[in-house]
């Protein structure tokens, strides 16, 4: 059963956090059942903290056929977000890192830690 929202938080704002991962980043899983493994980031849910990662944290959808939708039935497998504290940026040689930050010009790019290599693409 799901539990209530008390009224106080219903309509609070959904607080964005700051990300320093995006999307199409090569992401490294350092915790969890998928932990060593690597891949591409979807989607990220800057609300909720999470990133949804090429291949990661695969769930099993039990699904009912519908025909009007042209759904076949059965078991479906596909990823699940993953938090966003349980992937590391990877570089271009692979090395797992933290992002940093840096003023190229006029524009601000982020930089790997480890390196300072620019993990912006142009």
């Amino acid at each position: 059963m799901a539990t209530r929202i008390p009224p106080r938080h219903q309509n609070a704002p959904k607080v964005k956090i700051k990300l320093k991962i995006r999307k199409e980043d090569m992401v490294k899983v350092i915790t969890g059942k998928d932990k060593g493994k690597t891949g591409r980031v979807l989607e990220i849910h800057a609300t909720k903290g999470k990133v949804l990662v090429e291949g990661m944290g695969m769930i099993k959808r039990h699904t009912k056929p519908n025909p009007q939708q042209q759904i076949k039935g059965g078991i479906a497998e596909k990823e699940s977000p993953i938090a966003l504290s349980n992937v590391m940026v990877l570089t271009s040689g692979g090395v797992a890192t933290r992002v940093g930050y840096k003023m190229e010009g006029s524009s601000r790019v982020r930089i790997a830690k480890k390196g300072g290599e620019i993990l912006d693409k142009k």
